[in-house]
């Protein structure tokens, strides 16, 4: 990859404030000295701002402390180098209650030590600093090199300098087992084998530890553990959200993300394919899945839930959620006023949900559907799906021959047909049977089922609708339109279920309209529905007799359709209900339309070309070898369409044309008083230049410029967050005024520019971070380093935390020899218990777990329901996902101790693990002990603990064979087959040490 010196790269932002010029040098504050944005931003932000800072519908007094000109020029409350003259000193000393700032009733006192922060820095001259996100990136001297090396050397030097200025002792290196193990949760969520582990430990080659970093960088496992953390930031679920929470089909997206990362897709192409994607130019199907970040919003189909206000709440989701993903900022709290803390001005906020004003989409959706979506095929069903097109291409390159061939046999045909035009009798003309047969365009749902899923009255299919509101399922276009006669009928047979009936049913035809409807039973469905029957509304009574096949007939007309006129659609409508619908056409009284006919009777040099026409397409219409030719092709198209029908759906995004965008005054969604606005970055930060209307995929290119300060600073500080445990900016959801300031901010600013001079390369990133002797060393502090630096901001230690919730399922599974690795597919359904969804309505559901590899599968994959979610995953901290998350709660609870010990999953885990156990682990207990320890931590048991573990074992065999039936039931649980051949109360007992090893600290412990 091309990359350029970074010491050449000049960034410019644009601010409020200041204007800046070329990248300068990185500056040390001397120790004694006191910054604005390192020392005194955070307490005017939490103390003063909230009165005295940028919203300026509420200052108070005509006092702005957060610029230089309005406390020092303006209003003299500050006085550069003379703390005791200044006002602000005064009032902040007062102890009079009137005068004292802050005010008692704010109950935001200054402690002592952020007075003498304030005293200091007027003294010392009140500079003011443009908030460090919104400056330009600052390369330190230290960077001047390429590539992964380089940029490891600076991470050290720069963390070195402080640590030797602050006079603080590093921790020392990791071992090599605590390496291994720290970098396979970190780059793939799934803990080394001991085989892995030795391999590592005997290479005392130089490159050993690089190759390790690359392998498990080119590992499939690195998407998925990548996935989880993005899945969180764009609050990625299986469900809707609100009101019912329904489900909603979007794997497909997750699948990209997968895929995204161990593609290693530049960072910049990943946002604008995600922001964009539809906008791209041929955009490919998977830019288009892509493209359903911006539909991951939480949605509803509440029925008395009002559209515009539910477009005002996706409105306002949309721009905290792309504020917070991308730019590490708080924008929803300028939904109603100026923000607070930061330069985001409503009118900002409004503008930037203005990009994503020609979404495709409506308040309140129904029928568990959020159009616009697309099907996804995997790899194998693309290449069914490209083999039947190359079928149904040669058989459709065959037809003009075949018509040809038909055309020199049609006098005979004219001579027969001529001879029986006066013969009486009936005609059925078969629309639609286990096929749909005159073609034409087919609407969605055509859900055929056999006789062993439903009931089938012709041939060996029916189609099955079922729906608890409007439903229904059509062809238009047909390639031969039905030509009415006086005497036409249509008829369709349909079986009605005797325990789910619907409301009612109605026939549809159309003729260039779909004004001609017949309905059986109440008026539930809106289609034409009048007061009075009419043609495009037609009553014909109570629903049809359930519980048997009933055929439906239509006179012609009945519904307004003359003689003459082309039928080319129909549509079978039912409201609620499950309903079975099969063979479906019409009835002519004559073999042949009356047109037809009288125009045969013509000779053919007498005939107008319409004439002539009109013969020749209903002699082919009535051709075998063409029907036949017709029907294979509609075989094939049919079995096309259920091939692609049966892959995952996803939500995408469709660009209309935008609908208008105005400030709503006090974020009121019925209050359309504000000023309309348009597509616009935050006016802080700049301008866009664009000669029509901004779209989306401007707001990309904006994100991903090198001017831009905000968009490379947040993910650099997230990467370095996965790998630390902490930003080296603590507050990695926000970079804004209040949030915390960097502790190495000339660090982060080497790792973004880099970053952005790699070419957006996250693997690269990350790899230089995890090449670092930072990154390399224990997470054991000394006492002294403990008292220094508690929260390792300095980053002399490793640290070390909790894994998520998903990675202690997947420890446990892969320990255990249980977990199924398949890249991709849709969501599985762990065990769970009974009645959790007991209260979930519209509809009530119940929980069903999957079977089979399904049940093994990644936590990353579990079915994620907003509103009800899995409940070891909430124990183990994982986030609804309602709203972006980029940082998980870390949370030690007995909660999680009875989870480990009780879950279905984790019992059935410590059965299987010790099944390996007995098999795997040796002839003694001893022997035993020692495989099954290493085999869950890595390492071998001290002593101690092995003698602990023994005890466990011994305590438990004694009692299990005591009580058998207590063996045979533990060892029953999950639906892995159970090892006959070992004996029930000692392999419960290995299950009991197996159920404390999944359980240890260190188990479930990043280190």
């Amino acid at each position: 990859m091309l990359r350029t010196n970074l010491t050449a790269v000049v960034l410019f932002a644009v601010v409020s404030t200041c204007t800046f010029g070329a990248i300068s040098s990185a500056e040390s504050p001397t120790p004694t000295s006191v910054r604005f944005n390192r020392d005194v931003r955070a307490i005017l932000t939490d103390k003063c701002f909230a009165c005295h800072g940028p919203d300026a519908e509420t200052v108070e007094g005509g006092l702005r402390l957060d610029l230089r000109a309005q406390a020092v020029d303006e209003t003299g409350v500050i006085v550069p180098g003379d703390a005791e003259a200044s006002e602000l000193v005064r009032r902040i000393d007062s102890g009079d209650q009137y005068e004292v700032m802050p005010p008692p009733e704010t109950h935001k006192p200054l402690t002592d030590a952020e007075r003498e922060v304030l005293r200091q820095w007027i003294q010392q001259g009140a500079e003011y600093e443009p908030h460090w996100a919104y400056s330009p990136m600052r390369v330190p001297d230290a960077l001047g090199g390429e590539g992964d090396e380089n940029l490891t050397a600076v991470i050290d030097q720069l963390i070195a300098d402080r640590l030797d200025a602050e006079g603080i002792t590093p921790a020392e290196p990791a071992d090599r087992i605590t390496l291994i193990r720290r970098l396979s949760l970190d780059l793939t969520g799934i803990p080394p084998t001991p085989e892995e582990v030795d391999r590592f430990v005997q290479d005392d080659s130089e490159g050993a530890y690089a190759a390790l970093v690359d392998r498990l960088l080119a590992s499939q496992r690195f998407g998925e553990r990548m996935a989880i953390y993005w899945l969180d930031l764009v609050r990625y679920a299986d469900t809707v959200g609100y009101h019912g929470d329904q489900n909603v089909s979007q794997s497909p997206y997750r699948d990209y993300v997968i895929n995204a990362f161990n593609k290693n897709l530049p960072y910049d192409r990943f946002i604008r394919e995600q922001l964009a994607g539809d906008l791209l130019p041929h955009a490919t199907l998977q830019q288009q899945v892509a493209s359903g970040y911006n539909r991951l919003n939480q949605t509803t189909e509440e029925g008395g839930a009002q559209g515009k206000e539910y477009l005002a709440i996706y409105f306002a989701d949309r721009v905290r959620n792309v504020s917070q993903v991308f730019m590490g900022a708080t924008m929803g709290c300028a939904q109603c006023h100026d923000h607070k803390y930061d330069p985001y001005t409503t009118r900002d906020f409004y503008s930037i949900g203005a990009f994503f004003a020609d979404l495709d989409e409506r308040g309140v959706y129904g029928a568990r559907s959020r159009p616009p979506m697309i099907h996804v095929p995997d790899a194998p069903l693309q290449e069914k799906l490209d083999q039947l097109d190359r079928e149904i291409a040669d058989l459709e390159s065959g037809v003009p021959a075949l018509k040809q061939q038909l055309l020199e046999r049609q006098d005979q045909w004219e001579r027969t047909a001529l001879e029986r035009l006066d013969e009486p009798g009936e005609v059925e003309a078969i629309w639609v049977d286990d096929r749909q047969g005159i073609g034409g365009d087919r609407g969605e749902r055509w859900d055929y089922v056999d006789a062993q899923q439903g009931p089938v009255h012709s041939g060996a299919l029916s189609r099955r609708q079922q729906n608890e509101g409007l439903v229904q399922h059509l062809f238009q276009n047909a390639e031969t339109p039905f030509e009415v006669s006086a005497d036409s009928r249509f008829y369709a047979w349909v079986h009605l279920d005797p325990d789910q009936p619907p409301q009612a049913v109605m026939l549809q035809f159309n003729d260039g309209n779909w004004n001609h409807r017949m309905v059986w039973g109440g008026d539930e469905i809106p289609y034409g529905r009048k007061p009075e029957s009419d043609a495009a509304y037609r009553r014909a009574g109570a629903l049809p007799e359930t519980g048997r096949w009933v055929r439906l007939e239509v006179h012609a007309e009945e519904v307004g359709l003359a003689p003459g006129a082309k039928v080319h659609g129909m549509a079978f409508t039912q409201f609620g209900g499950l309903v079975h619908w099969d063979k479906a056409g019409a009835i002519l009284a004559k073999g042949m339309p009356e047109s037809v006919a009288a125009a045969l009777r013509i000779a053919p040099s007498d005939r107008t070309s319409e004439q002539a026409a009109a013969v020749e397409d209903y002699y082919l219409s009535q051709a075998a070898e063409l029907v036949e030719r017709r029907a294979q092709i509609e075989s094939l198209r049919t079995r096309r369409k259920q091939l692609y029908e049966s892959a995952p759906q996803t939500v995408v995004s469709k660009s209309v044309a935008p609908r208008t965008i105005r400030v709503l005054p006090r974020g009121n969604w019925m209050d359309d008083s504000g000023p309309e606005v348009q597509p616009a970055i935050p006016e802080f930060l700049g301008q866009l230049e664009t000669a029509d209307r901004a779209t989306r995929l401007d707001l990309a290119e904006w994100l991903c410029r090198d001017d831009n300060p905000l968009t490379s600073r947040t993910m650099a500080n997230r990467i370095w967050s996965l790998l630390f445990g902490r930003g080296i900016c603590a507050s990695v959801d926000d970079l804004g005024g209040q949030g915390t300031y960097p502790s190495y901010p000339d660090l982060l600013d080497a790792l973004a520019i880099d970053f952005v001079q790699s070419g957006w390369d996250i693997k690269h990133l990350m790899r230089s971070i995890a090449l670092s002797a930072a990154y390399r060393r224990s997470s054991v502090a000394s006492v002294e380093l403990k008292r220094r630096d508690p929260y390792n901001d300095l980053f002399a230690r490793q640290g070390r935390f909790g894994l998520q919730a998903e990675t202690v399922r997947d420890a446990a599974l892969a320990i255990s020899g249980l977990l199924v690795e398949q890249l991709g597919g849709p969501s599985v359904h762990p065990y769970q218990p009974a009645g959790y969804y007991g209260q979930l309505n519209f509809p009530r559901r119940t929980y069903q777990a999957d079977a089979g590899s399904d049940q093994y599968r990644r936590g990353l994959y579990t079915h994620w329901q907003r509103t009800f979610l899995h409940p070891m995953l909430k124990a183990f901290d994982a986030p609804s996902r309602e709203e972006c998350t980029a940082a998980r709660a870390r949370s030690n609870t007995p909660l999680q101790a009875l989870v480990l010990l009780n879950d279905p999953t984790f019992v059935e885990a410590a059965r299987v693990f010790a099944e390996r156990t007995m098999r795997e682990g040796g002839r003694t207990e001893e022997q035993r002990i020692r495989w099954a320890y290493r085999e869950a931590v890595s390492r071998v048991p001290p002593p101690e603990i092995a003698a602990e573990l023994h005890a466990v074992y011994v305590k438990h065999r004694q009692y299990y064979r005591e009580h058998p039936e207590a063996a045979e039931q533990l060892v029953s649980n999950g639906q892995a087959p159970l090892a006959t051949d070992l004996p029930s109360a000692e392999l419960a007992a290995w299950t009991s040490v197996a159920r404390v090893l999944l359980n240890l600290h260190e188990t479930i412990t990043r280190y």
